[in-house]
């Protein structure tokens, strides 16, 4: 197997890609040296990542360059996926048929791959800002099949503090706003057949695969700037401070040898988060401090810590997911960069073979014109992933396990 590009040299290319398109796009004089309308650079952009993206075929997230075989299983989990497939097969229903036609892909389509982050990038799907009414409430009832209450409230108060930084910035709703988000499905909403369906928009991509009663959301991306609405039409929304606090909570909760280990980085510079859009062939070596040096309790902390993110998902598929990560317990690593003070700035990773959380503050970038110190991380952008390493984001693996047994 060819070893995919280490991800120290592909985040390079990826992060100076990206650098310089945010460039020209927030400095009026340079977009407009480029040449073109503001939807030209948007579409440049985005064929120019998708393209350095996409690159090579999809491996996965390992940690030596190679996948771990037999970590997933095609298995029964008892818990019912009726809910999640009845709303998906209604929101289609309610789709006009030029919608549709742009909303559903095959299920192992690369589509999937084209999720990113930044508020320039041209999405596939249907818009939330095109749907009717009574459209939004049926696209809403098939995330919220999905997710849990939390993850909903989550999402959803993403959406919301994306119409505050449209307020925080001139009113450009062109760029920023509570419906620029969009749904694509793929597949078709089956019993037994492979499925799923992905959001996707600025700071909110949720990818959820459904096969049987099995299901796997990965990659998820949830972040906000601001993360606190404190002026506008959604004063006092926040989002992601339960995720900050626990993070501080476990380093503080080490001891000094035990901190000294899970630090490999001492100060917080820079954006740290490794397995952003585009990065799913990342070579990412397990660091920090394994949970097999920690405690019983410390090691129940780290879990407690992991399951903040995996209970956004729904309520059944959630337990499962957390019985998965306590079976690979001792092959768990918690890493941190950055201080430990009730107001620092930090990085961190929860990694074991079955998955990889990370939590960033991160420097000001829509905001930057209202920061009183721009090229410092803050606690005001924050950035959260949740990725299944070895070859199951997307539920791929499990889809290759089933082509294996039900050739297609």
């Amino acid at each position: 197997m060819k070893r995919p590009i280490p991800h120290a040299r592909l985040l390079l290319a990826a992060g100076c890609l990206l650098a310089l398109s945010a460039v020209a796009l927030f400095d009026p004089a340079l977009r407009a040296q480029a040449g073109g309308s503001r939807a030209e650079q948007f579409r440049q952009m985005s064929t120019q990542a998708e393209t350095t993206g996409l690159a090579q075929p999809f491996v996965g997230i390992t940690a030596k360059g190679q996948v771990e075989p037999g970590l997933f299983l095609l298995k029964s989990t008892g818990v019912s996926t009726n809910g999640v497939r009845t709303a998906a097969a209604a929101f289609l229903n309610a789709l006009a048929a030029p919608q549709r036609s742009k909303t559903v892909f095959p299920i192992n389509d690369d589509e999937w791959r084209k999720w990113m982050n930044p508020h320039f990038y041209v999405r596939q799907g249907v818009s939330f800002e095109e749907m009717t009414p009574a459209q939004r409430e049926k696209a809403f009832a098939l995330i919220g099949a999905g997710l849990s209450a939390k993850g909903l409230k989550l999402t959803r108060d993403i959406m919301r503090l994306n119409y505050t930084l449209a307020e925080l910035s001139n009113n450009d709703f062109e760029q920023y706003g509570e419906w620029l988000y969009h749904l694509t499905v793929m597949g078709t909403p089956s019993e037994r057949e492979p499925w799923g369906w992905q959001l996707d928009g600025h700071h909110a991509v949720i990818n959820y695969f459904v096969l049987g009663d099995q299901v796997v959301m990965s990659p998820f991306f949830a972040g906000s700037e601001p993360v606190t609405a404190t002026s506008g039409k959604y004063a006092g929304t926040t989002v992601l401070q339960q995720e900050q606090a626990a993070g501080l909570a476990m380093m503080r909760a080490l001891d000094p040898a035990q901190r000294e280990r899970a630090a490999i980085g001492a100060t917080k510079t820079r954006n740290n988060n490794l397995t952003e859009a585009f990065r799913d062939n990342v070579v990412l070596d397990y660091a920090g401090v394994p949970a097999s040096q920690l405690t019983a309790a410390q090691r129940e902390q780290l879990v407690k810590l992991a399951a903040l993110y995996i209970d956004n998902l729904d309520e059944g598929h959630a337990k499962v997911k957390v019985a998965e990560v306590r079976q690979h317990l001792d092959r768990t690593y918690f890493a941190w960069i950055g201080g430990t003070e009730a107001d620092s700035v930090y990085y961190y990773r929860i990694h074991s073979p079955v998955i990889l959380i990370e939590f960033d503050h991160q420097l000001p970038t829509n905001l930057r014109h209202l920061s009183a110190t721009p090229t410092v991380p803050a606690r005001d952008h924050i950035h959260t992933v949740v990725r299944t390493p070895n070859g199951n984001d997307y539920g791929k693996d499990l889809l290759r396990l089933h082509y294996t047994q039900h050739p297609h």
